[in-house]
């Protein structure tokens, strides 16, 4: 039963990671960047001057990035070894944290027109 509830968990969280990089990227386009912690704070003169499209595209292509990992990571915890599931944890939380930035100019500098 233990094995069955850790199965949903992944699901949700794998289904979860699809939905929101396709919310964002498909369905928002553009406007999703506003979805980014820190940038719908930016005033809309500052917000323009950021090519919003292109962050809207690298956020929905993270997000199916990280599903592709947890989706592995879930495989292979199947049919391999749990740890594989960690182990691809891990590396979803290496990727999230090297993208978080507080300040404004390291998060979104790429981005500028």
């Amino acid at each position: 039963m233990k094995n069955i509830l850790k199965t949903y968990k992944s699901v949700i969280i794998l289904l979860a990671a699809i939905i929101i990089g396709a919310i964002a990227g498909m369905v928002l386009k553009e406007k999703a960047a506003l979805l980014l912690s820190g940038f719908n704070a930016l005033s809309k003169e500052e917000r323009a001057q950021y090519d919003q499209e292109k962050m809207s595209r690298d956020q929905r292509n993270a997000f199916f990035l990280w599903a592709i990992i947890l989706a592995m990571g879930y495989l292979c915890s199947l049919y391999m070894s749990k740890y594989c599931s960690y182990i691809a944890l891990m590396l979803w939380l290496i990727l999230f944290l090297k993208d978080v930035h507080l300040d404004v100019d390291k998060a979104f500098g790429k981005y500028k027109k």
